[in-house]
């Protein structure tokens, strides 16, 4: 018999993650790491809005707003020029915008919100092997006091970085390659009075008009606290070699000691739009990156998130972010099997759905590092559509429409407008309840391990004979789900507000600002579905038990 349900190997944010969502959804996990403290260095600092979504569900998104600080879009300076400036702004219906926050301090408030489910990170605990078997997993920890300890666990989770034991344990491949482009970066103060929220790149271009100098900083919590990028200059980079790692994503350079404040200061007074000094330096290095990614998410019993599963260039905080939406996506899978609950399609679908996702982020932000010599080249001024560009970098536009668990799209399926089954569920503000004098956002429903089915009611389904089969979908539901569902039932805004008697379950919300009409479009009698990870599972026109029961049977046993 297993000795826990889940062990999670590394606690950077996505282990943290891993373990924090598994412990809300009620497993009984183990997250170990080799390292005796959390390290202390800015590293990963961009987060995008659909993390702080994904942060909203697991009921830390205030913690971290209160820490971050917001990226309000870059400005651009070519050969000491002004260029149109970038704006990070998006469509007022999106409730979060782009932030940055030092990866230690995402550490913190995920280790905070992880021991509040009264589980600790156990440190100085690394894993040297792992057996797998068939109903189990053998894995061999080695403790600070020299114990070595045989755990038995029924899933690994490896979030142990580029480096990856599990990974190996595993058996995956992990294809890609170095790029040329040598980096240096700094934790740094500035004394410009550039405008606060913004980052800033500038580039010098040669005789070619390629880029030969490049400097980007990211605004970061603190006074002119700045976290700089530096294209290392072609005559340094072809004076020194690169040690390498058959498959990490830092390559140091030199002695591997990073830059001293007066290398950056050299940099800064080529490129700086403004004369000004850095300062208080606490992190630098020099590196070159790489891109590579698992051929498969999992096997067997053993999974892999984050840089265990893809690496890629740090351009626009891809990297972090796919990582912790890998582990918000595994870890509501993983507890409905721990459970017995799950079809055997759930643990298959973690591949299926985050495997492209990672494709897509390695191939894009390779594309960006190849043209980094480009004159004005970068994520969001390629020439690509604004709001699509934002909206990609933003990661709101990851879908799983391919996923087994997602309903098909029917020949009368969804409607035009609004999303369509694997589609991320938007928020919507405005609604009223019986219960509350305040209007609730959608996502406040969403804030649960559970499923969510939203019935809409417009005016034939608000009462009597429409809003009794809407119940009769509801109670279905529930049993399909194993009671692992909360339904709703959502009336239109020009249904009258006692067209229903009170206290009839589902409870009743009533959209009185018209945002979920205008979000998701639904039609009169239609169930949507949204699973814990915030994706739309189904839409169903006209909702009846039958098609809403056979749909959940593709998640639940």
């Amino acid at each position: 018999m297993a000795d826990v349900d889940v062990l999670v190997v590394g606690a950077g944010p996505v282990g943290l993650t891993a373990a924090a969502e598994l412990r809300r959804h009620g497993v009984d996990c183990r997250i170990v790491d080799r390292l005796a403290v959390p390290n202390p260095y800015a590293k990963a600092i961009g987060v995008v809005p659909r993390t702080l979504e994904v942060w909203d569900a697991m009921g830390l998104v205030g913690r971290a707003l209160d820490e971050a600080v917001p990226h309000l879009g870059q400005l651009v300076y070519i050969d000491g020029k002004p260029r149109p400036r970038v704006e990070l702004t998006l469509p007022p219906e999106i409730p979060y915008p782009f932030a940055t926050l030092p990866q230690y301090e995402t550490e913190r408030l995920l280790t905070e919100h992880l021991a509040g489910f009264g589980t600790e990170v156990e440190r100085s605990t690394e894993l040297r092997s792992l057996e797998l078997r068939p109903h189990e997993v053998e894995a061999v920890l080695a403790h600070a006091d020299g114990r070595i300890e045989r755990l038995h666990a029924r899933y690994v989770v490896g979030c142990d970085g580029a480096h990856s034991l599990v990974r190996k344990a595993a058996g995956l491949t992990f294809e890609g390659d170095a790029l040329p482009e040598q980096y240096m970066i700094g934790d740094v103060e500035v004394d410009w009075e550039l405008p606060a929220g913004y980052s800033m790149r500038s580039v010098n271009l040669d005789a070619n008009g390629e880029v030969d100098d490049m400097l980007v900083c990211i605004p970061m919590p603190g006074v002119r606290r700045y976290w700089l990028s530096m294209l290392r200059p072609r005559a340094q980079a072809e004076g020194e070699d690169g040690s390498s790692t058959p498959d990490g994503t830092v390559l140091s350079l030199g002695d591997g000691q990073g830059l001293d404040l007066g290398q950056i200061q050299a940099v800064l007074d080529r490129l700086s739009p403004e004369v000004t000094t850095a300062s208080t330096l606490r992190w630098s290095s020099a590196f070159r990156t790489s891109h590579r990614l698992v051929d498969r998410y999992r096997n067997g019993r053993l999974f892999v998130a984050g840089d265990a599963a893809h690496i890629q260039p740090p351009i626009g905080g891809q990297g972090l972010n796919t990582g912790v939406q890998d582990a918000h996506n595994l870890a509501w899978k993983l507890a409905l099997t721990v459970r017995g609950l799950a079809t055997d399609d759930v643990l298959e679908s973690y591949h299926t759905e985050r495997h492209p996702v990672a494709q897509e982020v390695v191939d894009r932000t390779v594309r960006h590092a190849r043209t980094v010599r480009q004159a004005g080249a970068g994520p969001l001024n390629n020439g690509a559509d604004t709001e699509m560009a934002l909206r990609r970098q933003a990661q709101l536009l990851v879908a799983y429409s391919d996923s087994p668990l997602i309903q098909p799209q029917a020949a009368d399926g969804t409607p035009a407008a609004g999303p369509a089954p694997g589609d991320r569920a938007p928020d919507c503000r405005g609604l009223l309840s019986d219960l509350a004098a305040y209007p609730r956002r959608l996502f406040d429903l969403l804030r649960t391990p559970r499923h969510v089915l939203l019935l809409f009611a417009g005016s034939e389904h608000a009462s009597g004979d429409g809003a009794a089969r809407l119940e009769a979908c509801a109670a279905e539901a529930h049993r399909a789900a194993h009671g692992l569902l909360d339904a709703y039932l959502v009336t239109a805004a020009e249904v009258p507000e006692d067209a229903r008697p009170v206290g009839l379950r589902p409870p009743r919300v009533r959209d009185a600002a018209g945002e979920f009409c205008d979000a998701y479009a639904p039609r009169d009698g239609e169930a949507l579905l949204i699973r814990p990870d915030g994706y739309l599972s189904g839409r169903f026109h006209p909702a009846v038990p039958e098609r809403l029961t056979a749909h959940l049977r593709r998640t639940f046993a």
